[in-house]
């Protein structure tokens, strides 16, 4: 059976796939991976569907040896370095490695979270439903754990399949910049002017407590209305910001709890998700108001991006004379004048 074996790895190094649903009535939130978008990247180089199960690496590298055949491998999220036997893998593209080479993954240089996918994915038996590991319920994942050094993964293929490596040839999908896009509500009638005035005029800076449940984020405090900041606890979606009493925003992600007591104020648009995924603590956030149509509209947008993507990769070595090639290739250095 082909395996990779691992040798090193952070604590925080996880088995995710799209996330584990239906079960937030008996308490279970959906777990999953971080950074979705990176996920989907990682898998579409590799050849397998956007919500395949990968390897999510948190902050720390990972390395490995593939053990008993050969595997199709690729990265994509935080920036890291993927090198095979030394040789250093350029980003947005995918590898075939041998049996007995070794993999390495170094700490991400930008960014939080990395996700390492393989062609066919992981032979790991599924807990209801999912194989996403669920750091607070220690369900999924490797045997209801994290991966560690000595663990062995099995792949569901025993060796890479047919054809070429493939590469994106203009990166990876572009993230967003500027303040973080927000919904209002459920509670946002639980914050006169005031409070609302501070959340989209203020930046917050993320602090150490940040893990897969959340981040807490430190700056001026928002304030309440007459309604208080207590409230008959409500469901929690990923992205949800509550404002507890302190007025100081905690924002909600895949490991979260599924109710809540706090008032919230506003809900991050997926199509930001990512972007918060991968905000490391330090970082100053800022927010902007949007309508649900707008979010609907730049989660549509994003999709397409990844279509693009997806529709983009091209074999490793290949030159294709399309349009985007064309127009992004020097096709002359210079001119000769007939006439000189």
């Amino acid at each position: 059976m082909t395996h990779f074996a691992v040798q090193s790895c952070g604590p925080s190094t996880t088995l995710q796939d799209q996330g584990r649903f239906g079960w937030q009535k008996v308490g279970l939130g959906p777990a999953g991976a971080m950074d979705r978008l990176a996920q989907a990247e990682a898998n579409a180089l590799v050849g397998n569907g956007a919500g395949a199960g990968v390897v999510e690496l948190a902050i720390a590298g990972m390395r490995f040896t593939i053990e008993g055949g050969s595997a199709r491998i690729a990265l994509a999220g935080a920036e890291q370095r993927l090198a095979i036997d030394g040789t250093v893998i350029p980003p947005a593209s995918a590898v075939t490695v041998h049996a007995g080479q070794r993999v390495d993954i170094a700490g991400v240089r930008t960014g939080r979270f990395g996700y390492l996918a393989v062609a066919g994915g992981f032979d790991v038996p599924l807990q209801l439903g999912a194989m996403a590991f669920h750091s607070r319920a220690l369900i999924g994942g490797l045997n209801g754990a994290a991966v560690k050094a000595g663990d062995t993964l099995p792949l569901r293929l025993a060796s890479a399949p047919a054809g070429p490596d493939l590469v994106a040839p203009s990166g990876f999908v572009p993230r967003a910049g500027g303040a973080l896009r927000v919904v209002a509500g459920p509670q946002d009638d639980y914050f006169g002017e005031a409070g609302w005035a501070t959340f989209l005029a203020e930046a917050y800076t993320i602090t150490a407590n940040a893990d897969r449940m959340g981040l807490r984020l430190t700056g001026p405090a928002i304030a309440h209305n007459a309604n208080g900041y207590n409230i008959v606890s409500d469901g929690i979606v990923t992205g949800s910001i509550q404002i507890p009493g302190s007025g100081e925003p905690l924002i909600l992600l895949a490991d979260r709890q599924t109710t809540g007591g706090y008032p919230k104020i506003a809900t991050i648009i997926t199509a930001d998700l990512p972007r918060i995924a991968q905000s490391a603590p330090g970082k100053q956030l800022r927010f902007t108001r949007i309508t649900r149509d707008q979010a609907v509209t730049l989660l549509r947008e994003q999709m397409a991006a990844l279509d693009r993507f997806k529709a983009g990769l091209r074999p490793q070595g290949a030159f294709t004379l399309d349009s985007e090639t064309l127009l992004s290739t020097r096709l002359i250095d210079g001119w000769i004048s007939a006439v000189d």
